[in-house]
């Protein structure tokens, strides 16, 4: 008795069987990974790679800079153990410091300025963490390099909890009356895009709640951030954890970072 063997070109069965379930998985992944991208707004920029890695939620381009001449910036910030004086001495002597070295780009008492980040009454340990990435060379700046590089561990902590005893600065920007938030900032604040692996900013940065050395970004200037945010996109900026700013800058529009940036600049 001859069988004919299932699993075979000359069985019309397995050969339909098969080129069906290609035909259908090709279909799917055309309609889920370049037409469905391609038809929303958050992808209609973006070109045919990107919208593919996009819908797949993985970066569309990688930084390709020397990884092994960088160190991973700290995971745990810790301040200085054993030698924290009373609170009231650490912020005097952070005071003395920041009048003599930092006011002229943070401003008094933390006053907002443009190209420099507002410093008044961030969270403590958002402030030591960045003093401590500058000085090791994880956060490059050729003007932040000099002034911090001799400073001791005291010293950071002092301006830290100096800047976090001031009270928040305005808002750099001012809403116009009548004029409703940016939707597609809001959006990107407070949902994410999870097509495009983007987290929502107000799940680290507060409003939502706040992870990590995350900073508050309101009253910022919008210049300085748009100016962060795309560092971070070029990789120019590498001292986030886990390249988790990284990740979402690289997936944001030059106008949604703009977006961004002006919506936080108008909050205190």
């Amino acid at each position: 008795m001859n069988e004919e063997r299932m699993f075979t070109l000359r069985n019309p069965w397995f050969v339909w069987g098969v080129g069906g379930t290609l035909s259908i998985a090709i279909v799917a992944i055309l309609i889920g990974f370049v037409w469905l991208p391609s038809a929303s707004s958050a992808f209609r920029d973006l070109g045919l790679w990107a919208r593919i890695c996009g819908a797949a939620g993985v970066p569309s381009s990688w930084y390709g800079g020397n990884a092994t001449s960088w160190v991973p910036s700290d995971v745990v910030v810790l301040p200085p153990s054993g030698t924290i004086q009373p609170m009231a001495d650490a912020i005097g002597r952070g005071a003395t410091i920041a009048t003599q070295h930092c006011s002229m780009c943070h401003g008094v008492l933390g006053t907002e300025q443009v190209t420099a980040p507002a410093l008044a009454g961030q969270y403590a340990d958002v402030t030591y963490k960045e003093l401590r990435d500058f000085q090791s060379g994880q956060r490059q700046s050729a003007v932040m390099k000099p002034i911090i590089a001799a400073r001791s561990d005291q010293d950071l902590h002092d301006l830290a909890v100096y800047y976090a005893s001031l009270p928040l600065a305005p808002a750099a920007e001012k809403t116009r009356a009548g004029e409703a938030p940016d939707a597609t900032a809001i959006r990107l604040v407070m949902q994410g895009d999870p097509q495009r692996n983007i987290a929502p900013c107000a799940a680290c940065h507060g409003q939502l709640d706040r992870t990590g050395a995350a900073p508050w970004l309101g009253g910022q200037s919008a210049l300085y951030l748009a100016a962060q945010l795309h560092a971070f996109a070029s990789g120019a900026r590498r001292n986030d954890i886990n390249e988790q700013m990284r990740n979402v800058a690289r997936q944001m529009t030059p106008e949604e970072i703009d977006a961004v940036a002006r919506y936080y600049a108008a909050i205190q």
